[in-house]
Protein backbone atom coordinates (compact mmCIF):
# COMPACT_ATOMS: atom_id res chain seq x y z
CA UNK A 1 0.00 0.00 0.00
CA UNK A 2 2.80 2.09 0.90
CA UNK A 3 4.43 1.94 -2.21
CA UNK A 4 1.36 2.63 -4.11
CA UNK A 5 0.80 5.89 -2.11
CA UNK A 6 4.28 7.06 -2.99
CA UNK A 7 3.21 6.28 -6.72
CA UNK A 8 0.24 8.50 -6.89
CA UNK A 9 2.52 11.30 -4.35
CA UNK A 10 4.87 11.04 -7.40
CA UNK A 11 2.11 11.55 -10.08
CA UNK A 12 -0.16 14.47 -8.24
CA UNK A 13 2.79 16.70 -7.26
CA UNK A 14 1.96 20.40 -7.49
CA UNK A 15 4.93 21.30 -9.42
CA UNK A 16 4.05 19.07 -12.23
CA UNK A 17 0.88 20.07 -12.02
CA UNK A 18 1.91 23.66 -12.56
CA UNK A 19 3.75 22.32 -15.69
CA UNK A 20 1.12 20.28 -17.28
CA UNK A 21 -1.29 24.53 -17.01
CA UNK A 22 1.79 26.05 -19.08
CA UNK A 23 0.21 25.99 -22.06
CA UNK A 24 -2.68 28.38 -20.67
CA UNK A 25 -0.28 31.04 -20.61
CA UNK A 26 0.37 33.57 -23.35
CA UNK A 27 4.02 32.39 -25.06
CA UNK A 28 6.32 35.70 -24.66
CA UNK A 29 8.64 35.14 -27.47
CA UNK A 30 12.75 35.87 -27.83
CA UNK A 31 14.23 38.24 -30.02
CA UNK A 32 17.03 37.15 -32.40
CA UNK A 33 19.40 38.25 -29.95
CA UNK A 34 18.10 36.64 -26.86
CA UNK A 35 18.24 33.23 -28.52
CA UNK A 36 21.26 33.63 -29.94
CA UNK A 37 22.09 34.43 -26.40
CA UNK A 38 20.22 31.37 -25.13
CA UNK A 39 21.88 29.04 -27.57
CA UNK A 40 25.65 30.71 -26.28
CA UNK A 41 24.41 29.39 -22.61
CA UNK A 42 23.49 25.79 -24.09
CA UNK A 43 27.00 26.04 -25.64
CA UNK A 44 28.39 26.82 -22.66
CA UNK A 45 26.61 24.45 -19.98
CA UNK A 46 27.66 21.48 -22.69
CA UNK A 47 31.63 22.57 -22.18
CA UNK A 48 31.07 23.29 -18.52
CA UNK A 49 29.65 19.89 -17.93
CA UNK A 50 32.21 17.83 -19.92
CA UNK A 51 35.14 19.50 -18.28
CA UNK A 52 33.86 19.57 -14.57
CA UNK A 53 31.26 16.42 -14.75
CA UNK A 54 33.41 13.68 -12.27
CA UNK A 55 33.20 10.64 -14.52
CA UNK A 56 34.36 10.70 -18.69
CA UNK A 57 31.03 12.69 -20.63
CA UNK A 58 29.34 11.12 -23.28
CA UNK A 59 29.16 14.07 -25.20
CA UNK A 60 27.05 12.28 -28.01
CA UNK A 61 24.23 11.09 -25.18
CA UNK A 62 24.72 14.92 -23.43
CA UNK A 63 23.07 16.21 -27.13
CA UNK A 64 20.84 13.88 -27.24
CA UNK A 65 19.60 14.62 -24.08
CA UNK A 66 19.71 18.00 -24.74
CA UNK A 67 17.56 17.69 -28.09
CA UNK A 68 15.16 15.09 -26.48
CA UNK A 69 14.21 17.91 -23.47
CA UNK A 70 13.70 20.24 -25.92
CA UNK A 71 10.98 18.57 -27.83
CA UNK A 72 9.47 17.04 -24.64
CA UNK A 73 8.87 20.50 -23.66
CA UNK A 74 6.33 21.26 -26.02
CA UNK A 75 3.98 18.33 -25.93
CA UNK A 76 3.68 14.40 -24.88
CA UNK A 77 4.25 13.41 -28.55
CA UNK A 78 7.25 15.69 -30.19
CA UNK A 79 10.36 13.66 -30.21
CA UNK A 80 13.71 13.30 -30.91
CA UNK A 81 14.45 9.85 -33.02
CA UNK A 82 17.98 8.46 -32.82
CA UNK A 83 19.01 5.91 -36.07
CA UNK A 84 17.83 3.05 -33.87
CA UNK A 85 14.51 4.59 -33.03
CA UNK A 86 13.82 5.96 -36.35
CA UNK A 87 14.46 2.24 -38.04
CA UNK A 88 12.38 1.24 -34.97
CA UNK A 89 9.23 3.58 -35.75
CA UNK A 90 9.46 2.41 -39.57
CA UNK A 91 9.89 -1.44 -38.68
CA UNK A 92 6.44 -1.21 -36.87
CA UNK A 93 4.58 1.20 -38.91
CA UNK A 94 5.32 -1.92 -41.76
CA UNK A 95 3.79 -4.27 -39.56
CA UNK A 96 6.51 -5.67 -37.57
CA UNK A 97 8.77 -4.95 -34.72
CA UNK A 98 10.22 -6.66 -31.39
CA UNK A 99 8.93 -5.98 -27.88
CA UNK A 100 5.78 -6.41 -25.77
CA UNK A 101 3.07 -4.91 -28.38
CA UNK A 102 1.83 -2.53 -26.07
CA UNK A 103 1.54 1.38 -27.05
CA UNK A 104 2.49 3.97 -24.47
CA UNK A 105 2.63 7.70 -23.83
CA UNK A 106 4.15 9.81 -20.92
CA UNK A 107 1.92 11.23 -18.51
CA UNK A 108 2.82 13.37 -15.55
CA UNK A 109 6.05 11.82 -15.69
CA UNK A 110 4.81 8.35 -15.74
CA UNK A 111 4.14 6.21 -18.77
CA UNK A 112 0.69 5.31 -18.98
CA UNK A 113 -0.81 2.51 -21.82
CA UNK A 114 -2.40 4.07 -24.54
CA UNK A 115 -3.16 0.55 -25.18
CA UNK A 116 -2.41 -3.01 -25.46
CA UNK A 117 -1.89 -4.56 -29.14
CA UNK A 118 -4.11 -7.52 -30.32
CA UNK A 119 -2.67 -11.17 -29.79
CA UNK A 120 0.36 -10.12 -27.83
CA UNK A 121 2.45 -10.67 -24.69
CA UNK A 122 0.87 -7.10 -23.19
CA UNK A 123 -2.28 -8.19 -24.42
CA UNK A 124 -2.65 -11.64 -22.82
CA UNK A 125 -0.95 -10.73 -19.75
CA UNK A 126 -3.98 -8.59 -19.39
CA UNK A 127 -2.37 -4.66 -19.57
CA UNK A 128 -5.26 -2.85 -20.07
CA UNK A 129 -5.63 1.07 -21.55
CA UNK A 130 -5.19 3.55 -19.07
CA UNK A 131 -2.92 1.58 -16.67
CA UNK A 132 0.58 3.10 -15.26
CA UNK A 133 4.19 1.38 -15.81
CA UNK A 134 5.83 2.61 -12.66
CA UNK A 135 8.82 0.13 -12.63
CA UNK A 136 10.73 -1.79 -15.34
CA UNK A 137 12.79 -4.27 -14.39
CA UNK A 138 12.54 -2.20 -10.95
CA UNK A 139 13.68 0.98 -12.16
CA UNK A 140 11.66 3.56 -11.51
CA UNK A 141 10.03 5.38 -15.02
CA UNK A 142 9.86 8.77 -13.47
CA UNK A 143 13.94 9.62 -14.33
CA UNK A 144 13.26 8.36 -18.16
CA UNK A 145 12.33 9.85 -21.41
CA UNK A 146 9.14 8.09 -23.14
CA UNK A 147 12.44 6.81 -25.79
CA UNK A 148 14.64 5.45 -22.88
CA UNK A 149 10.98 3.90 -21.38
CA UNK A 150 10.43 1.93 -24.74
CA UNK A 151 14.26 0.91 -25.16
CA UNK A 152 14.10 -0.68 -22.01
CA UNK A 153 11.07 -2.73 -22.96
CA UNK A 154 12.15 -4.17 -25.91
CA UNK A 155 14.81 -6.85 -26.70
CA UNK A 156 15.50 -9.88 -28.28
CA UNK A 157 12.86 -12.17 -28.65
CA UNK A 158 11.88 -15.04 -25.92
CA UNK A 159 13.96 -12.80 -22.82
CA UNK A 160 12.08 -11.26 -19.77
CA UNK A 161 11.01 -7.79 -18.34
CA UNK A 162 9.37 -7.11 -14.91
CA UNK A 163 6.23 -4.30 -15.34
CA UNK A 164 5.32 -3.00 -12.16
CA UNK A 165 1.32 -1.62 -13.33
CA UNK A 166 -1.25 0.20 -11.45
CA UNK A 167 -4.45 -0.54 -12.75
CA UNK A 168 -7.46 1.92 -11.88
CA UNK A 169 -7.83 1.93 -7.82
CA UNK A 170 -5.91 -1.51 -7.58
CA UNK A 171 -2.61 -2.43 -5.34
CA UNK A 172 0.20 -2.48 -7.91
CA UNK A 173 1.37 -5.59 -9.36
CA UNK A 174 4.32 -7.27 -10.38
CA UNK A 175 3.92 -9.23 -13.92
CA UNK A 176 6.63 -10.86 -15.79
CA UNK A 177 6.50 -10.86 -20.05
CA UNK A 178 8.13 -12.86 -22.51
CA UNK A 179 9.71 -10.08 -25.31
CA UNK A 180 8.04 -11.51 -28.92
CA UNK A 181 8.27 -10.53 -32.42
CA UNK A 182 4.99 -8.27 -32.85
CA UNK A 183 3.36 -9.08 -36.15
CA UNK A 184 0.79 -6.38 -36.19
CA UNK A 185 -2.04 -7.88 -38.57
CA UNK A 186 -4.03 -4.66 -38.39
CA UNK A 187 -7.63 -5.82 -40.07
CA UNK A 188 -9.26 -9.12 -39.07
CA UNK A 189 -12.85 -9.99 -40.00
CA UNK A 190 -15.70 -12.48 -40.14
CA UNK A 191 -19.44 -12.59 -40.36
CA UNK A 192 -21.01 -13.47 -37.05
CA UNK A 193 -24.27 -13.99 -35.91
CA UNK A 194 -26.13 -14.21 -32.78
CA UNK A 195 -27.61 -17.15 -32.71
CA UNK A 196 -24.67 -19.58 -33.65
CA UNK A 197 -27.36 -22.48 -33.72
CA UNK A 198 -29.67 -20.83 -36.64
CA UNK A 199 -28.68 -20.75 -39.94
CA UNK A 200 -30.92 -18.78 -40.75
CA UNK A 201 -29.85 -16.17 -38.23
CA UNK A 202 -28.77 -12.75 -39.64
CA UNK A 203 -25.19 -12.23 -40.34
CA UNK A 204 -22.81 -9.16 -39.11
CA UNK A 205 -20.26 -8.34 -40.95
CA UNK A 206 -17.57 -8.09 -38.02
CA UNK A 207 -14.00 -5.57 -38.40
CA UNK A 208 -12.15 -5.22 -36.46
CA UNK A 209 -8.90 -2.60 -37.03
CA UNK A 210 -6.31 -3.18 -34.42
CA UNK A 211 -3.80 0.24 -35.92
CA UNK A 212 -3.78 2.00 -38.86
CA UNK A 213 -0.66 0.99 -41.18
CA UNK A 214 0.43 0.96 -44.97
CA UNK A 215 -1.81 -1.77 -45.45
CA UNK A 216 -4.73 -1.27 -43.24
CA UNK A 217 -6.94 0.54 -46.08
CA UNK A 218 -5.92 -2.29 -48.94
CA UNK A 219 -6.84 -5.45 -45.84
CA UNK A 220 -10.38 -3.05 -45.39
CA UNK A 221 -11.23 -3.38 -48.65
CA UNK A 222 -10.62 -6.86 -49.65
CA UNK A 223 -12.56 -7.75 -46.14
CA UNK A 224 -15.40 -5.53 -47.05
CA UNK A 225 -15.57 -7.26 -50.72
CA UNK A 226 -15.43 -10.91 -49.30
CA UNK A 227 -17.93 -10.32 -46.53
CA UNK A 228 -20.50 -8.71 -49.26
CA UNK A 229 -20.53 -11.86 -50.98
CA UNK A 230 -22.03 -13.47 -47.56
CA UNK A 231 -24.95 -11.09 -48.05
CA UNK A 232 -24.10 -9.53 -44.55
CA UNK A 233 -27.01 -7.48 -43.41
CA UNK A 234 -24.38 -4.66 -41.74
CA UNK A 235 -21.59 -4.11 -39.82
CA UNK A 236 -19.96 -3.61 -37.08
CA UNK A 237 -16.39 -1.80 -36.92
CA UNK A 238 -13.91 -2.33 -34.50
CA UNK A 239 -11.74 0.49 -33.19
CA UNK A 240 -11.60 -0.50 -29.50
CA UNK A 241 -8.01 -0.33 -28.00
CA UNK A 242 -6.52 1.02 -31.45
CA UNK A 243 -4.15 4.01 -30.36
CA UNK A 244 -4.34 5.22 -34.50
CA UNK A 245 -1.55 5.29 -36.66
CA UNK A 246 -1.28 7.12 -40.11
CA UNK A 247 -3.67 9.78 -41.21
CA UNK A 248 -4.07 8.50 -44.63
CA UNK A 249 -5.54 5.05 -43.70
CA UNK A 250 -8.21 6.78 -41.21
CA UNK A 251 -9.04 8.99 -44.04
CA UNK A 252 -9.35 5.90 -46.95
CA UNK A 253 -10.91 3.52 -44.14
CA UNK A 254 -13.80 6.41 -43.68
CA UNK A 255 -13.56 6.69 -47.41
CA UNK A 256 -14.98 2.75 -47.34
CA UNK A 257 -17.88 3.39 -45.77
CA UNK A 258 -18.85 7.19 -46.94
CA UNK A 259 -20.22 8.30 -50.80
CA UNK A 260 -19.30 11.68 -49.73
CA UNK A 261 -19.19 14.72 -47.21
CA UNK A 262 -15.97 15.63 -45.31
CA UNK A 263 -14.23 13.25 -43.35
CA UNK A 264 -11.24 15.54 -41.50
CA UNK A 265 -9.62 18.56 -41.22
CA UNK A 266 -6.20 19.19 -40.30
CA UNK A 267 -5.24 23.04 -38.80
CA UNK A 268 -1.49 24.01 -38.26
CA UNK A 269 -0.45 27.00 -36.67
CA UNK A 270 -1.25 29.46 -38.85
CA UNK A 271 -5.24 29.80 -39.21
CA UNK A 272 -4.97 30.09 -43.02
CA UNK A 273 -3.24 26.46 -42.63
CA UNK A 274 -6.33 24.09 -43.08
CA UNK A 275 -6.30 20.83 -45.25
CA UNK A 276 -9.85 19.33 -45.52
CA UNK A 277 -10.16 15.43 -46.42
CA UNK A 278 -13.41 14.33 -48.37
CA UNK A 279 -14.88 11.28 -49.24
CA UNK A 280 -15.02 9.95 -53.16
CA UNK A 281 -18.23 8.70 -54.21
CA UNK A 282 -19.09 5.58 -53.54
CA UNK A 283 -19.87 3.68 -50.49
CA UNK A 284 -18.47 -0.31 -50.58
CA UNK A 285 -21.16 -1.54 -48.07
CA UNK A 286 -23.83 -0.06 -50.12
CA UNK A 287 -25.29 2.17 -47.09
CA UNK A 288 -25.97 -0.84 -45.17
CA UNK A 289 -26.32 -0.06 -41.49
CA UNK A 290 -22.89 0.73 -39.28
CA UNK A 291 -21.71 0.82 -35.76
CA UNK A 292 -18.39 1.91 -35.31
CA UNK A 293 -16.84 0.42 -31.33
CA UNK A 294 -14.77 3.20 -29.87
CA UNK A 295 -13.37 2.48 -25.59
CA UNK A 296 -10.87 4.79 -23.75
CA UNK A 297 -8.20 2.67 -25.71
CA UNK A 298 -9.45 4.39 -29.13
CA UNK A 299 -6.87 7.26 -30.05
CA UNK A 300 -6.21 9.72 -32.13
CA UNK A 301 -6.64 8.19 -36.05
CA UNK A 302 -9.45 5.68 -34.29
CA UNK A 303 -11.01 9.07 -33.38
CA UNK A 304 -11.07 10.70 -36.86
CA UNK A 305 -12.74 7.24 -38.10
CA UNK A 306 -15.76 7.83 -35.67
CA UNK A 307 -15.84 11.53 -35.72
CA UNK A 308 -16.15 11.65 -39.54
CA UNK A 309 -18.61 8.63 -39.33
CA UNK A 310 -20.64 10.21 -36.45
CA UNK A 311 -20.65 13.38 -38.05
CA UNK A 312 -22.02 12.32 -41.67
CA UNK A 313 -24.56 10.60 -39.64
CA UNK A 314 -23.55 7.29 -41.55
CA UNK A 315 -23.59 4.93 -38.55
CA UNK A 316 -23.66 4.85 -34.79
CA UNK A 317 -20.87 5.18 -32.75
CA UNK A 318 -21.37 2.75 -29.50
CA UNK A 319 -19.15 2.11 -26.51
CA UNK A 320 -17.45 4.40 -24.25
CA UNK A 321 -15.61 7.79 -23.95
CA UNK A 322 -12.29 7.76 -26.67
CA UNK A 323 -8.80 8.80 -25.40
CA UNK A 324 -8.68 12.18 -26.74
CA UNK A 325 -5.70 12.78 -28.81
CA UNK A 326 -6.36 15.24 -31.40
CA UNK A 327 -3.28 15.82 -32.62
CA UNK A 328 -1.46 15.31 -35.97
CA UNK A 329 2.56 14.35 -35.81
CA UNK A 330 4.71 14.09 -38.68
CA UNK A 331 8.69 13.11 -39.31
CA UNK A 332 11.17 15.24 -40.05
CA UNK A 333 14.15 13.34 -41.17
CA UNK A 334 17.66 15.23 -40.41
CA UNK A 335 19.98 13.54 -43.25
CA UNK A 336 22.44 11.01 -40.69
CA UNK A 337 19.39 9.03 -40.33
CA UNK A 338 17.97 10.33 -37.09
CA UNK A 339 14.77 12.48 -37.13
CA UNK A 340 12.33 14.48 -35.14
CA UNK A 341 8.70 13.57 -34.89
CA UNK A 342 6.80 16.49 -34.13
CA UNK A 343 3.27 17.78 -33.40
CA UNK A 344 2.66 19.78 -36.79
CA UNK A 345 -1.46 20.00 -36.44
CA UNK A 346 -4.63 19.29 -34.80
CA UNK A 347 -7.43 17.64 -36.50
CA UNK A 348 -11.06 18.64 -36.21
CA UNK A 349 -14.27 16.23 -36.97
CA UNK A 350 -16.54 17.12 -39.85
CA UNK A 351 -19.17 19.59 -37.69
CA UNK A 352 -15.60 21.38 -36.64
CA UNK A 353 -14.91 19.53 -33.67
CA UNK A 354 -11.62 19.31 -31.63
CA UNK A 355 -11.51 16.29 -29.58
CA UNK A 356 -8.39 16.94 -27.97
CA UNK A 357 -8.52 16.23 -24.45
CA UNK A 358 -11.95 15.46 -24.99
CA UNK A 359 -12.49 12.51 -26.93
CA UNK A 360 -15.48 11.18 -29.29
CA UNK A 361 -18.61 10.50 -27.32
CA UNK A 362 -20.63 7.50 -28.31
CA UNK A 363 -24.38 8.36 -29.15
CA UNK A 364 -24.81 4.85 -27.52
CA UNK A 365 -22.80 4.33 -24.06
CA UNK A 366 -22.24 0.61 -23.85
CA UNK A 367 -19.66 0.34 -21.03
CA UNK A 368 -17.57 -3.32 -21.47
CA UNK A 369 -20.30 -5.31 -18.91
CA UNK A 370 -19.91 -9.23 -17.67
CA UNK A 371 -22.63 -10.88 -18.91
CA UNK A 372 -24.56 -13.00 -16.34
CA UNK A 373 -28.28 -15.09 -16.42
CA UNK A 374 -30.42 -13.99 -14.37
CA UNK A 375 -33.87 -15.89 -15.88
CA UNK A 376 -34.49 -19.26 -16.17
CA UNK A 377 -35.06 -20.71 -19.53
CA UNK A 378 -38.51 -21.52 -18.74
CA UNK A 379 -40.52 -19.76 -16.00
CA UNK A 380 -42.07 -21.68 -13.09
CA UNK A 381 -45.17 -19.90 -12.91
CA UNK A 382 -46.78 -20.27 -16.11
CA UNK A 383 -49.99 -21.46 -17.93
CA UNK A 384 -48.73 -24.52 -18.17
CA UNK A 385 -47.99 -24.39 -14.36
CA UNK A 386 -52.00 -24.37 -13.41
CA UNK A 387 -53.57 -27.64 -13.00
CA UNK A 388 -56.15 -28.90 -16.05
CA UNK A 389 -54.32 -26.74 -18.27
CA UNK A 390 -54.75 -27.53 -21.55
CA UNK A 391 -51.65 -29.41 -23.57
CA UNK A 392 -50.20 -28.03 -26.70
CA UNK A 393 -51.39 -31.31 -28.72
CA UNK A 394 -48.77 -30.09 -31.67
CA UNK A 395 -45.84 -29.93 -29.66
CA UNK A 396 -47.08 -33.48 -27.65
CA UNK A 397 -47.59 -35.02 -31.44
CA UNK A 398 -43.62 -34.06 -31.84
CA UNK A 399 -42.52 -35.50 -28.79
CA UNK A 400 -41.05 -31.81 -28.24
CA UNK A 401 -42.47 -31.31 -24.73
CA UNK A 402 -39.73 -30.28 -22.21
CA UNK A 403 -39.85 -32.36 -19.35
CA UNK A 404 -38.45 -31.51 -15.40
CA UNK A 405 -34.97 -34.34 -16.24
CA UNK A 406 -34.38 -32.38 -19.43
CA UNK A 407 -34.23 -29.17 -16.92
CA UNK A 408 -32.00 -30.53 -15.15
CA UNK A 409 -29.12 -31.68 -17.35
CA UNK A 410 -29.40 -28.25 -19.03
CA UNK A 411 -25.80 -26.70 -18.67
CA UNK A 412 -25.21 -23.63 -17.47
CA UNK A 413 -22.97 -21.19 -18.70
CA UNK A 414 -19.51 -21.19 -16.36
CA UNK A 415 -17.88 -17.96 -14.96
CA UNK A 416 -15.69 -18.13 -17.11
CA UNK A 417 -18.07 -18.07 -20.27
CA UNK A 418 -19.91 -15.81 -19.34
CA UNK A 419 -16.63 -13.29 -18.91
CA UNK A 420 -15.81 -14.60 -22.33
CA UNK A 421 -19.09 -12.37 -24.19
CA UNK A 422 -18.26 -9.88 -25.67
CA UNK A 423 -20.70 -7.52 -24.38
CA UNK A 424 -19.96 -4.44 -26.39
CA UNK A 425 -19.62 -6.60 -29.80
CA UNK A 426 -22.85 -8.07 -28.80
CA UNK A 427 -25.05 -4.87 -28.71
CA UNK A 428 -23.40 -3.42 -31.16
CA UNK A 429 -24.45 -6.62 -33.07
CA UNK A 430 -28.13 -5.86 -32.15
CA UNK A 431 -28.12 -2.53 -33.03
CA UNK A 432 -26.75 -3.40 -36.20
CA UNK A 433 -29.66 -6.42 -36.99
CA UNK A 434 -32.20 -3.45 -35.69
CA UNK A 435 -31.21 -0.96 -38.21
CA UNK A 436 -31.93 -3.74 -41.17
CA UNK A 437 -34.80 -4.70 -40.13
CA UNK A 438 -36.19 -1.22 -40.04
CA UNK A 439 -34.33 -0.19 -42.86
CA UNK A 440 -36.53 -2.84 -44.26
CA UNK A 441 -39.33 -2.19 -43.23
CA UNK A 442 -39.45 1.58 -44.21
CA UNK A 443 -38.41 0.27 -47.58
CA UNK A 444 -41.40 -2.01 -47.87
CA UNK A 445 -43.94 0.58 -46.70
CA UNK A 446 -42.48 3.06 -49.80
CA UNK A 447 -42.72 0.22 -52.30
CA UNK A 448 -46.15 -0.55 -51.18
CA UNK A 449 -49.07 0.80 -53.91
CA UNK A 450 -51.32 3.47 -52.08
CA UNK A 451 -54.70 1.49 -52.76
CA UNK A 452 -56.49 4.76 -51.08
CA UNK A 453 -55.54 7.59 -52.98
CA UNK A 454 -56.30 6.11 -56.45
CA UNK A 455 -59.79 5.09 -54.97
CA UNK A 456 -60.49 8.64 -54.01
CA UNK A 457 -59.36 10.10 -57.26
CA UNK A 458 -61.54 8.09 -59.46
CA UNK A 459 -64.82 8.92 -57.01
CA UNK A 460 -63.51 12.56 -57.40
CA UNK A 461 -64.16 12.00 -61.38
Amino acid sequence: MLKKIICMLALCTPMIAAAADKHDEPVTHLTDAEIYDELKKLALVFEVSRENFVEEADEKKMLEGAMTGMLAALDPHSSYLSRDDFKDFNDKSHGEFGGLGIQITSDRGAVRVISPIDDTPAQKAGIKAGDYITHIDDVAVFDLTLNQAVKKMKGRPGTKVKLTVISGDNEPKTITLKRAVIKVKSVKFEDKTLAQSDADAPRVGYVRISDFGATTARDLRDAIEKLEKKNVVGYVLDVRNNPGGYLSAAIDVSDAFLDGGEIVSTRGKNKTDIDRSFAKPGDMTNGKPLVVLINHGSASASEIVAGAIQDNGRGLVMGSQSFGKGSVQQQKPLGDGTAIHITIARYYTPSGRSIQNTGITPDVEVLQSKVEVLEKRESTFSEASFRNSLKNETIDKRGNARTKSDDATAPELTDAEKDAVDYQLQRGMEMVIAMSKMASRVASVKNTPDDTSDSGASKNK
